[in-house]
């Protein structure tokens, strides 16, 4: 019979004396319901009830005497008895109070032994209602750290209870007996006197009735309250990790400068992030298209276009190093960031040495346009973005190492200014870099947009459809909180259920209030003041390890090293038998040949080059000025025959002969044949340059240069450009030859003959071609190859035979006939039935004089072989006149002359020109890697390329192997 709202904390038999009394141990707390059991509770529970309750402590009950203790005793019946007094002292005459005495007492014993079962059972009733009271803390278990739940395997439990005073020192703790006697006496008194009893049952009744108008506290305000504490809990123990965190990160800076100054005297190794990333640049560059045959891991960033893909990079590498733009496409071509410790808080490129120091606005305003920079140069002409991609290396100190690669966000519509191909572009670019079975998609969607918008759900769904490597991020919380109605809604984005696709964790994150100048420190700050303050967390519809950037960072670096050690060994495997394969390929294709690749063939055609333009100082003088002058005299043959020798041959005396051709050689010397000379020089080199580059050099010859020879060669003489002081130079040396009438022997004389007639023959001989083209084949012809004339053929032969029967009668007519000399032979042929027009006789007759003058020069030649003599007396006496002999004497001279000063030029100046620039093109080319692979080609120039990359990937990855099982 327990009174409602009472309870008992404790009952038990602590200490039995050897008279067999039994201690009971009685607390009661009036005005509390129930009080539930602290040393059963959970480690996590007990540190909340002791912030619920912090007077509480573990400690020794005290005994009170007072029959309020005892609320029991309220239920017993109340019988109206006439207890007659008890008077202390001596009694002077007999009476059996020591029987009524023990009768009492053992009443008192049924009472004690029913109070103390109903207590119990009242106890374990009030302690399971308790139970069940409290919610479930399994899920904020997470808030005490791991260790704790392990602490017996750091603690021996088993000593501190040997530690613990035993039963016998914690009966000396108990109370005397003598107390319990009083009690006992009083106890007698109630039984004697109804006084006390009544008082005392009044005081019992008091405190029920304060029990009964206790104000209960519902269940929901409680857990509220306790849900409100963990918060607290939690953001105390985050801003402790912090401060924690911060102190690490100056202490391994200051490690990271001491060793950067060498004070340990060691040669720093390098990271293993660095290290891993060295491969991954070698694997672009050996395979740009990322195949199967790549399957290292990465952290692959794709978004929708503005959903804060860039903006939640900078957070994890903490600087704002990225252009940004309001609703533009910022993100033109991939963005490979490898985020490392260091020293430092700095950023640099895979191929410049320039250290942009992010901790200074100027350098992050730099790096921000190099970037930007970056991306147009590699978007072609027509595009809108590029696969290729730009490699960054940032580092500093708390940095979580990893590799992201931010890809241009996913557009639903091409806009003006786009390429139509935009869309399909940036798929095809976002499916290259995930479909890498081992790459971790990190998928980016905007909180402040409706979820039906995004596009890039769909893609990553299809990429990883059990979402095994995937983790979703949701930016713009804080728009999202305040712009949704329904804030389940932001909880339904969380665990996916508004999207098909699955991940391997959530996180909501905030990256600033939409201002580009904010510092990565003050958004640190504001998302930290948001999520403490919403309501996400207070309803618990986020959990504490899903929210901020840096709980992010940590979990995506997490995910990233467990992803490298599961698939790193597996792919150093793969390239071990791609590099077997390669290698039996080289040696049953080359066996004797090494194993050169584009750069080292390169070379090899670099130094042959150089040394077939050094070969051009080594071609004789005499070789130099033979072509020389062969290729000017075919070049001005025809001007010298034409204008200057036939003209001047139509005068009647030598006097007028050498007036003309002086006037003639002057004007010629200033306006052509200078530019004409150093035009046949340039000529020259070249070809013998070319001949040089292109000859073959038996069995050694390798046509595998000869592109890149060829085009060496047409761009060195594009660059090349003749001195300009050369013409004017040799004008007046040219100028000075002509000038020379003087032949000083038979010899020259001789030579001069046959330089003429050699001149004559070859004019002799076109003209021949030309008329027989004219009047079509002769007799002969016609009959031994069935050729017939034409029509026109047949006019012209007519008029030829015609003006030959004129040239008969009169040879030496003039080179022009005259108008009444046309009509006649038109008249005769119209006689014979042939039509003919003016300008066909006119046509005609060029060509047969031409051929009738030549003639009698060339017998006019041999008649002048004897001529010297009368040439020293400047033909004197003498009816033979060889003034055409001496104008292609001063010609051949002029010729000779030339071509030596020609060759002195070229030899002394022109040809290490050459050099010097054929070795500018070779630096040009050298740099140029997209010129190389077009000028190199070939199967044995691919499989030496694959050979030298598959054995530095593999070196590489067998040292980044060593180096993770190092560090584990």
């Amino acid at each position: 019979g327990w009174r409602d709202g009472s309870a008992v904390k404790n009952i038990g038999c602590s200490y039995r004396r050897p008279g067999g009394v039994c201690q009971s141990l009685v607390k009661h707390n009036s005005g509390i319901k129930g009080t539930l059991p602290f040393q059963k509770l959970h480690l996590v529970s007990r540190s909340i009830y002791n912030s619920r309750h912090p007077t509480l402590k573990l400690q020794r009950p005290q005994l009170r005497t007072s029959f309020q203790q005892f609320s029991s005793l309220t239920n017993l019946p109340l019988r109206k008895l006439k207890l007659s007094p008890i008077k202390y002292g001596y009694q002077p005459h007999r009476n059996f109070w020591p029987a009524r005495l023990a009768a009492r007492l053992l009443k008192l014993r049924y009472i004690i032994l029913g109070s103390a079962v109903g207590g119990g059972y009242t106890a374990k009733k009030t302690f399971d209602e308790w139970k069940d009271m409290i919610p479930d803390l399994s899920d904020y278990k997470w808030i005490v750290p791991d260790f704790v739940w392990e602490i017996d395997e750091y603690i021996d439990l088993e000593k501190i209870r040997k530690a613990l005073p035993n039963s016998e020192d914690l009966a000396k703790l108990a109370p005397d007996l003598d107390k319990i006697v009083e009690s006992l006496s009083l106890l007698k008194d109630f039984f004697t006197t109804g006084s006390p009893g009544e008082t005392a049952f009044r005081a019992t009744d008091h405190g029920s009735e304060s029990d009964k108008h206790y104000k209960k506290v519902s269940d929901k305000e409680k857990i509220d309250q306790l849900q409100e504490e963990l918060l607290h809990t939690q953001l105390k123990y985050q801003r402790i990790l912090e401060r924690l965190e911060k102190e690490n990160k100056e202490l391994r800076k200051l490690v990271l400068q001491k060793d950067d100054k060498g004070i340990h005297h060691r040669k720093l190794k390098k990271s293993l992030i660095d290290m891993y990333s060295e491969v991954l640049d070698v694997l672009s560059d050996y395979d740009a298209s990322y195949n199967t045959q790549d399957h290292l891991p990465r952290v692959v960033v794709v978004g929708d276009q503005s959903a804060g893909k860039t903006s939640v990079l900078e957070m994890i590498a903490q600087a704002r190093i990225f252009p940004r733009g309001s609703g533009e496409m910022m993100t033109r071509s991939p963005v490979k960031v490898t985020l490392s410790e260091g020293p430092h808080h700095v950023a640099l490129f895979k191929d410049s040495s320039r250290e942009f120091d992010l901790t200074k606005e100027e350098d992050l305003a730099a790096l921000r346009h190099e970037i930007e920079l970056r991306m147009r140069k590699n978007v072609k002409e027509g595009c809108t973005v590029s696969p290729e991609t730009i490699s960054l290396n940032v580092k500093g100190p708390g940095l979580q190492r990893m590799v992201l690669v931010d890809l241009p966000g996913v557009i639903n519509t091409v806009t003006a200014g786009m390429a139509p191909d935009t869309k399909e572009t940036i798929f095809s670019i976002s499916k290259a870099y995930m479909q890498n079975p081992n790459a971790i998609i990190l998928c980016i969607q905007d909180g402040s947009v409706d979820a039906e918008r995004s596009i890039v759900t769909d893609l990553v769904s299809q990429m990883d459809p059990h979402g095994r490597r995937t983790i979703f991020v949701l930016t713009k919380v804080d728009l999202a909180e305040k712009n949704v109605a329904s804030p389940s809604r932001i909880q339904q984005i969380i665990e996916g259920k508004l999207f098909p696709m699955k991940a391997l964790g959530y996180f909501a994150v905030v990256t600033g209030k939409g201002n580009s100048s904010e510092s990565i420190e003050a958004i640190r700050e504001y998302e930290e003041e948001f999520f403490q303050n919403s309501k996400l967390l207070k309803t618990s519809m986020l959990k504490a390890h899903q929210v901020t950037t840096r709980n992010l960072s940590l979990a995506v670096s997490d995910c990233f090293w467990k992803m490298v050690r599961e698939s790193v060994e597996q792919q150093a495997d793969s390239f071990k038998a791609t590099r077997f394969n390669l290698e039996t390929e080289w040696k049953n294709n080359y066996p004797r040949l090494r194993e050169l690749d584009r750069n080292e063939l390169f070379e090899k055609a670099k130094n042959e080059i150089l040394d077939e333009v050094i070969s051009l100082s080594q071609v004789t003088p005499k070789h130099w000025e033979e072509i020389l002058q062969q290729s000017l005299w075919e070049r001005v043959s025809t001007h010298v025959i034409e204008n200057i020798y036939l003209p001047a041959a139509q005068t009647m005396n030598s006097g007028t002969f050498n007036t003309t051709v002086d006037i003639k050689l002057k004007q010629w010397t200033d306006k052509q044949l200078p530019n004409k000379a150093v035009e046949v020089a340039w000529e020259t080199l070249q070809e013998e340059f070319s001949r040089f580059m292109t000859e073959p050099k038996g069995k050694e010859h390798d046509d595998i240069f000869d592109k890149l020879k060829e085009a060496v060669k047409e761009e060195s003489i594009k660059r090349h450009k003749w001195n300009d002081f050369a013409e004017d130079s040799l004008r007046v040396i040219q100028h000075n030859a002509l000038e020379d009438r003087s032949i000083s022997d038979k010899q020259q004389w001789d030579a001069a003959i046959y330089f003429m007639e050699e001149a004559l023959q070859a004019r002799l001989k076109d003209t021949e071609n030309a008329i027989e083209n004219m009047i079509g084949p002769d007799w002969k012809k016609r009959w031994l190859y069935w050729k017939n004339r034409t029509q026109e053929q047949g006019v012209h032969n007519e008029t030829k035979n015609e003006l030959e029967k004129m040239l008969k009668c009169s040879e030496e007519h003039p080179a022009y006939l005259a108008s009444d000399e046309i009509t006649t032979v038109r008249k005769n042929l119209e006689s014979r039935g042939v039509e003919v027009d003016p300008s066909l006789i006119k046509d005609t007759w060029h060509q047969v004089y031409r051929r009738h003058f030549l003639k009698t020069a060339l017998n006019h030649c041999n008649l002048c072989r004897r001529g010297f003599y009368y040439y020293q007396r400047h033909f004197v006496d003498s009816e033979l006149e060889c003034n055409d002999v001496v104008l292609f004497w001063r010609i051949q001279r002029m010729l000779a002359i030339t071509a030596n000063t020609l060759r002195q030029q070229l030899t002394n100046t022109e040809v290490r020109r050459l050099e010097k620039n054929v070795k500018e093109v070779l630096e040009d080319f050298a740099e140029d890697g997209e010129k190389k692979m077009k000028l190199l080609t070939g199967k044995r120039v691919q499989l030496a390329e694959d050979l030298k990359k598959v054995r530095e990937i593999q070196e590489k990855l067998d040292a980044f192997i060593e180096a993770l099982h190092q560090e584990k």
